[in-house]
Order: C-alpha cells, then structure tokens, then sequence
C-alpha cells in the first residue's frame, strides 16, 4: 500500500468532465486525484506559416493541404504552494510540445483542412502528472472541438484517427508504481511519462511516445518492462474514461 492507500497498479481517483465552461468550442477538465487541469480548445481558420505554400507569381493562389494542431501549458501561480510565475518557462515551452506532438497523433491532419486548434491546458491545481493529464483532458476537447466542427458542416470527414491518453509511472524505494503523485515523484529512482494511442479496431494501444529518467539510478530492463506494462492498464482505463466523457458531451 502506499501512503494514498493506492495498490501500485491502482490510478488516482480520475474524472473527466466535458463543457465546464461555456465559451470555449469544447472544454475538458479533468481531475486526477488533487491534479485538476483545464483544457479548452479553439480554433482559426488559417494555418501556421510554415504550412502555407509559397506564392507562385504566375499560378492561381495554392491552399495548404493540411490543418495543424498545437498546445500551449501554464501553470496557475495558486496551483502550488509557491506562488507560479505566468511567465512562459523552458519547462512549459517542452510539456507544450510534449502535448501538441501527442495530440496530433490522433489527427489526420490533411482532413482539418486550412485550420488551426488550440488546446490550452491550465493547471489549476498541481500534484504531479500534470503533463499527462493534460494529454489525457485535451484528447477529450479535441475530439469534442472536432466534432462539433462536423455537426457544422465545416468538415467533409472526421480527421479523427484514434484516441490518445497518458500517464505517469516510476519507481520509489525499488518498487514500479502507476500514477505518481508529487510526493512519489519527487524521490522516484525513476520517473516515466508514457503516452498511447488506440483505434476502434486496435487492441492493445500502441505507444506515441515515452519519457524515461533515471532521476537518482538507473534502471534494467525488466524495470522498464514492469513500468510500460503499468502504464498500459493504466491508459486502458483512461481510455475508457475519455470514451464516456465523449458520449455526454454532444
């Protein structure tokens, strides 16, 4: 047992709940244990200039022939006991980009067409895995932003390709454990965020996307099979938790 009374294999208590506010185009907030996050998505209808063709002085004007998805991070400066700088971080500029790349895994970008989603993911309240859960919360806004782009007729066909969800796992005092909260993760031997993706048509998920340390050691083999086969329950349940949230929210 562990101090929360978590078994090792056992998530923090998870919840998911779409359209907490009312502004966005859709909105995810999900808790994970005393983790909450906010991720909202919005959209524009231009692309990043890297994806805009050059003009050709003689030719008609081309249109880009994929969309773009991204994320941007912060921290609320309540959401820990020492105060958050809102100032952008080299810490927040690399969770951005962790969280775009994983989002856009499940995206068939050439289907958005020449668009733009945002998914912000605001940390209100932080108790590790934040990193994770806003993959896990921003998958549920995108895939309800994407939706909701169809239902008005702004897309031809779903450019969604499968889910996306992650979690954290790591080893204190020797021992693999899933869903590390602060306490654990500050003194893990090894800290582990891994990201999956699953179709309809594909069981088990496969990985996106894995980020091992050993924060104070290293770690065999074995070690890294026991914490990968952790997270796959893991995200197995997340999964089916972002599933749920995405049949409420219409």
């Amino acid at each position: 047992m562990r101090k929360d009374g978590r078994a090792a294999s056992e998530l923090r208590n998870t919840t998911i709940d779409v359209d907490y506010l009312t502004a966005p185009l859709a909105c995810a907030l999900i808790r994970s244990g005393a983790t909450w996050v906010l991720c909202t998505a919005s959209v524009e209808e231009q692309v990043p200039p890297f994806l805009r063709p050059k003009p050709s002085p003689n030719g008609p004007r081309k249109e880009p022939q994929s969309g773009w998805v991204t994320a941007e991070y912060s921290m609320l400066p309540g959401s820990t006991g020492t105060r958050s700088s809102r100032a952008p971080s080299g810490r927040s500029k690399e969770i951005e980009r962790l969280i775009g790349r994983s989002l856009r895994a499940a995206v068939d970008l050439t289907r958005l067409g020449a668009r733009t989603l945002t998914i912000d993911c605001d940390v209100l309240q932080a108790d590790g895995g934040t990193r994770t859960a806003a993959i896990t919360g921003g998958y549920v806004a995108l895939a309800l932003a994407l939706r909701r782009l169809g239902d008005k007729g702004l897309l031809r066909e779903s450019p969604l390709r499968q889910a996306v969800a992650a979690v954290s796992v790591g080893i204190c005092d020797g021992q693999p454990y899933l869903d590390l909260p602060y306490e654990e993760d500050s003194r893990a031997e090894v800290d582990m965020n891994v990201v999956m993706a699953q179709s309809a048509e594909q069981s088990p998920p496969s990985f996106v996307e894995v980020q091992g340390t050993g924060e104070h050691g290293t770690f065999s083999r074995q070690q890294l099979d026991a914490l990968l086969g952790l997270a796959e329950g893991g995200i197995g349940q997340l999964l089916a938790l972002q599933k749920a949230a995405l049949a409420v929210g219409r």
